[in-house]
């Protein structure tokens, strides 16, 4: 039951290690998906925004100087707000335009905007608060769901741009400018143009900016991880630690049993430290099993947390779980091989 419990908190850490790596990752390429699912080429945004968010705010004229760049085929602007909850944002869009650049939305459940209080939510959002068309949704204010459409999109939910410009004043201001070029061999002609005319924006090629979304590229998001491998290495060096002093006393007898026999200190320290190896690596694979499980977990009751499973990080939290169980057994295992062969064959 020990070596198992010992096991079972090596697989704890290591399912944390990569539980967290992969809703990194998960999120991430979501949002990249996402942002590639809007159709644009190139995004013009302000220049107090950031990668992760549209927060910052341009006059929405800045569309007509867009279209007048040569190759533009279609530009668009979209608007983003906040919906009160953590990682929660509507986003305001021209329906027309917006399905002119994306290619339009696929309907699960009911149709497209109508009225002012109307709302589109994705599936994702709709499975994660049991909604339906026709249902009420309050973030923020209160909408009545017209539709649900498929993931991918660029948001989760989705509101006419006018009615979100004068729910939140002031009115004439736009998060972003999603731009279509009219062929693929002019999205650099049109990169270029604007960033001559629109040089205090931030101007991005939609696939150079997916490109971003990575953990290196996010503010705090690489100092939490290390804090969290942290936290997860001294649970298994703790648990180790525990468990092998733990084994040392209980067997101090035939530790003197096979020191009388002529077992050298070094051959017991390497028999505890090859116990310590087995017991880090069927916590590794008990851990990888369970990374399976918070994933299914995640997907089932937290969808707009999307978790991914990066393979990459396996050897690493192996690793990781190895070398904080080997820290953990050098103690106990000094210990035995120090122990005085007529002490411990005496020791009751």
């Amino acid at each position: 039951m020990r070596t198992f419990l010992s096991a079972f908190l090596i697989g704890v850490q290591v399912a944390l290690i990569l539980t967290l790596v992969g809703l990194s990752h998960g999120m991430l390429q979501d949002a990249a998906k996402r942002s590639q699912g809007s159709g644009g080429d190139i995004v013009v945004r302000p220049q107090d925004s950031s990668l992760l968010s549209s927060a910052g705010r341009m006059r929405e004229g800045v569309v007509d100087v867009v279209r007048s760049i040569p190759h533009v085929s279609l530009a668009t602007s979209t608007l983003v707000q906040p919906a009160g909850g953590p990682f929660e944002f509507i986003t305001g869009i021209h329906v027309d335009e917006f399905n002119a650049v994306s290619g339009g939305f696929q309907y699960i459940e009911g149709g497209p905007l109508k009225q002012q209080d109307d709302i589109l939510i994705d599936d994702l959002e709709a499975k994660s608060k049991g909604l339906h068309a026709g249902d009420m949704i309050d973030v923020g204010r209160k909408w009545r769901i017209a539709g649900v459409v498929a993931s991918g999109k660029l948001s989760r939910m989705f509101v006419d741009i006018k009615t979100l410009q004068y729910l939140y004043p002031p009115s004439g201001y736009v998060s972003s400018v999603y731009v279509k070029a009219d062929n693929s061999a002019n999205i650099d002609a049109v990169y270029d143009a604007l960033e001559q005319k629109l040089d205090t924006y931030k101007i991005y090629k939609m696939q150079d900016m997916t490109s971003l979304y990575s953990v290196d590229n996010i503010p705090m998001l690489k100092p939490f991880t290390t804090v969290v491998i942290a936290v997860g290495a001294i649970v298994g060096f703790l648990a180790v630690f525990l468990s092998m002093y733990t084994a040392v006393l209980e067997r101090t007898r035939e530790i003197g049993i096979l020191k009388a026999l002529g077992a050298s200190p070094g051959y017991i320290l390497g028999a505890i430290l090859r116990e310590t190896m087995l017991l880090a690596i069927a916590g590794t694979l008990l851990g990888i099993a369970m990374s399976f499980g918070t994933k299914w977990l995640m997907d089932t009751f937290a969808p707009t947390l999307p978790t991914a499973i990066v393979q990459d990080w396996w050897a690493i939290a192996g690793l990781i779980a190895l070398g904080g169980a080997l820290i953990g057994a050098i103690y106990p295992g000094l210990k035995a091989a120090r122990q005085d062969p007529i002490e411990a064959l005496a020791y009751d």
